[in-house]
């Protein structure tokens, strides 16, 4: 039977972090030492090398996949953040097998999609597989998202997945990416489950959509909206909220567009996925956190801080509808929706942990957040929520 068993620290020291959360893990499952995976979210400021490294004392062949969190992690026991956090939930189940396997990108000619296809592989091969899995999990830095997953879906064909981008504390570029076999910053981390069991995402922006709508007339490369309707992005999205446009440059627009981000439609309209504006540019354009594509259509979305702090415990709901009898909560949460939240953190952490009703569940907070819903393709996007559950 699948178990899960989660843990939390926020000791200074990271090796002092993993004994204090592995300590944890075994107070809830005997057999952890045999667990399949463990998920691991930790805090930028730690000696990964280090937290490896005591994982891989404490749980000896323990597969460890993960990625730095933005400002800390939410289990049942709450929010715990800091300088020094770290969040684990191990994966038990004598039936599955999972696959772990990164690739770093080591030089920027690197090819994603490339890099795509041969963590795929290699997943694959970890698992001593030749066939795709029922589902999969990603963590990758921030850049070039929708290119490992095109490159993984070469390999594998159109399979459900889940994840989300490793995150820093101060948008520098200090996330980093991690399996057992080490740490980086550039890249992309896989893995892939057989034998699982069944697995549920809901993806979701939750915000509503305004009447404002705009086709994006030009884009320069793949994340720079440059013009929608033929006019400078930056003073539509001004006009569209009766702001100031010299207000909105530069890194401004990050935190005033987290209550009203653009978002564009999935080619059946179940799906908004949300495009988080990052920047004001000096020439008009907005770089966005994931790529716009010319001649599709963008929508001014809205929710107030409220909202997305009451969303988290909706949409742990509607997976709750989702999951018979769960086993685990794997929960991705953007990061730029929590530095909205500010310190109504401990809010969602109380609506998280009613919602789970006793089942464990782990948070993290991302710069990028991936899922699907219904027959739509794998999907990217920012300020979003994935929230996964595993049945027993």
């Amino acid at each position: 039977m699948f178990k899960a068993s989660v843990g939390e620290s926020s000791n200074l020291d990271p090796r002092e972090a993993v004994k204090e959360t592995v300590g944890e893990l075994r107070t809830q499952d005997n057999n952890v030492a045999g667990a399949k995976v463990l998920f691991a979210y930790a805090s930028c400021a730690y000696d990964l090398p280090a937290m490896l490294d005591e994982f891989a004392q404490e749980l000896p062949g323990v597969p460890v996949i993960g990625n730095t969190s933005f400002t800390g992690v939410i289990t049942p026991a709450g929010f715990t953040g800091g300088d020094g956090f770290l969040g684990a939930m191990a994966f038990d189940d004598p039936a599955m097998t999972v696959g772990v396997a990164a690739c770093p990108k080591t030089d920027a000619s690197q090819d994603a999609v490339e890099l795509g296809e041969k963590v795929a592989r290699k997943a694959m091969e970890a698992a001593d597989k030749d066939e795709a899995p029922l589902y999969y999990f990603m963590a990758a830095s921030p850049a070039e998202e929708e290119y490992y997953v095109k490159g993984i879906t070469h390999v594998i064909g159109r399979v459900p997945f889940f994840g989300g981008s490793a995150a820093d504390n101060a948008i520098t570029g200090d996330w980093k990416l991690y399996t057992s076999e080490g740490a980086f910053a550039d890249g992309v981390a896989v893995a892939f489950f057989y034998g699982a069991p069944t697995m549920a995402n809901v993806y979701t922006g939750a915000y509503h959509e305004t009447e404002d709508v705009g086709i994006v007339t030009k884009t320069v490369g793949n994340r720079i909206l440059a013009e929608i309707d033929g006019v400078p992005a930056l003073e539509k999205y001004a006009a569209w909220r009766g702001m100031d446009v010299d207000g909105l440059r530069g890194g401004e627009l990050l935190g005033k567009s987290v209550v009203s981000p653009l978002g564009v439609k999935d080619r059946l309209g179940d799906l908004v996925a949300i495009r988080h504006p990052m920047a004001g540019n000096n020439d008009g354009s907005i770089s966005l956190g994931n790529k716009i594509a010319k001649n599709t259509a963008v929508i001014r979305m809205e929710a107030s801080v409220d909202e997305l702090v009451s969303s988290t415990g909706k949409t742990l709901g509607e997976l709750r509808a989702e999951v018979a009898d769960p086993a685990a909560y794997l929960l991705v949460h953007c990061g730029g929706r929590r530095a909205g939240i500010g310190d109504r953190i401990g809010e969602v952490a109380e609506l998280l942990a009613k919602e789970a009703d006793g089942v464990p569940f782990l948070t993290e907070f991302t710069f990028g957040e991936y899922g699907q819903v219904d027959d739509g393709a794998n999907t990217c996007g920012g300020l979003m929520l994935s929230f996964t559950g595993f049945s027993k």
